[in-house]
């Protein structure tokens, strides 16, 4: 399992672990990840996916995963993100029709 977030696409970063005496060794900043089920309101069931926790806020403050995913671009997404996204455009799009 990579330690990738599959909203934000934050994956880890290198640096120096530097000590005392300024020796510096290669380290790895790992991205806080959670596995989250998320509930999308346009498909009507539960999604489970790995995000980082800044993700979790993110997804809370636009206002759901739906609106998340829609607002987001699809060169950050995982794969099953970006499926997630084409199912709720693809939802919206024949709800919007049946209304017209």
């Amino acid at each position: 399992m990579s330690r990738r977030c599959e909203l934000t696409a934050k994956a880890p970063q290198t640096g120096h672990k530097v000590s005392h005496s300024n020796i510096k060794t290669k380290r790895r900043f790992l991205p806080n990840l959670c596995n989250v089920t998320f509930i999308s309101d346009t498909l009507g069931r539960n999604v489970r996916l790995r995000v980082s926790t800044n993700a979790i806020k993110t997804v809370d403050h636009r206002g759901g995963l739906d609106a998340f995913l829609l607002k987001a671009r699809a060169t950050e997404l995982s794969p099953r993100a970006l499926e997630l996204k084409r199912a709720i455009e693809k939802k919206r799009a024949g709800a919007e029709v049946e209304k017209i």
